[in-house]
């Protein structure tokens, strides 16, 4: 299967590459902050957080935060601490993920529980967890803890009604999007609000950046899950049907159910009952002949475009712009 944009470019004065270039600064500052404090005299720590860490990946979480302290107006440096946590807290929900799903790839790479097995993983994860609990709490702010400690919250419940939706093949839209708010919008909207939170910027100011967020989650996680059926193994970095394999019924699925013939739907109801790729050709082919993945397509620009109006309540700035162009890249990436 070819890699294919999940939707075209929107005419904008930033690209991704723009946004990273503005980012960039307060990054170098953060990763030397995350390479600092991965140190732990357990060997095995070092081994597996630095695998995860220096995986790759873009650090959005992180430069979401930067450039939204930076449209807000922040002027300190608490921020850069802010964002190291940030990443401690998605890095440690990617070890515990691994587990849960019996990922082997993630980035086009071994995951770490196939590397060191599941125990290993799942302790490290709490490491890490547990060391972003200390950054945090050396900024000395209750507004901060409380959002990231509620966040964290959040994130375990969705990761719960997750596993509640394995092999269900009645989940709806609803259902897949109360397991998105949680495991994936609420750290991208907290992320964003803290910015605001760190600036003081007045209750409106706040809410929009918390909004900008939470739309922009919503997005990056529904094309996220429409590559899983468009896109390659070599340009995605996970097996092509992984969530299929997993029995996750991700919204290209529910969508195709919704619209499919009869004995096509109870095909893939099956698919999702058993988790099986034995027909994985067909299965791709339904969720296409439904017109699933454009549907799909559609509501991530929804959410998209809910992200970047959000954005109207903040004064304008380069680093607004920025962040504006990161609601396009959502819907762009091939991975």
């Amino acid at each position: 299967m070819s890699s294919v944009r999940v939707l075209p470019p929107e005419s904008t004065v930033f690209r991704f590459a723009d946004a990273q270039a503005l980012a960039a600064p307060g990054m170098a500052q953060v990763n030397a902050l995350i390479r600092a404090r991965l140190a732990s005299d357990v060997v095995l720590i070092n081994q597996i957080a630095e695998h995860i860490i220096g995986g790759g990946g873009k650090r959005l979480r992180p430069m979401l935060h930067l450039l939204a302290a930076q449209a807000a107006g922040y002027a300190g440096k608490d921020h850069v601490q802010l964002a190291a946590v940030i990443e401690f807290i998605h890095t440690s929900t990617l070890l515990h993920d691994d587990v849960v799903d019996e990922s082997d790839l993630r980035r086009g790479r071994k995951t770490a529980n196939a590397l060191w097995g599941n125990a290993a993983s799942v302790l490290v994860g709490d490491f890490l967890y547990s060391r972003s609990f200390q950054l945090m709490v050396e900024l000395d702010s209750m507004p901060v803890m409380r959002i990231l400690a509620d966040t964290t919250n959040r994130i375990a419940e969705g990761e719960v009604l997750q596993l509640l939706n394995i092999h269900n093949p009645d989940t709806d839209e609803a259902a897949y999007l109360r397991v998105i708010e949680r495991k994936t919008a609420v750290l991208f909207a907290a992320a964003t609000r803290l910015g605001g939170v760190l600036a003081g910027v007045p209750a409106a100011q706040e809410q929009a950046l918390y909004d900008y967020g939470m739309q922009l989650g919503y997005a990056f996680q529904i094309a996220d899950d429409v590559l899983d059926y468009v896109s390659d193994a070599g340009t995605l970095g996970k097996n092509i049907g992984d969530d299929l394999a997993e029995g996750k019924a991700t919204l290209p699925l529910i969508y195709a159910i919704e619209r499919a013939p009869q004995a096509q739907a109870a095909s893939l109801r099956r698919a999702i009952e058993t988790g099986g790729l034995d027909s994985l050709d067909n299965i791709v082919a339904a969720i296409r002949d439904t017109g699933a993945i454009e549907r799909a397509r559609a509501l991530a620009q929804k959410y998209a475009h809910a992200a970047k109006a959000s954005l109207h309540a903040l004064p304008p700035s380069p680093a607004r712009e920025a962040l504006a162009a990161l609601a396009d890249y959502a819907l762009q990436r091939d991975h």
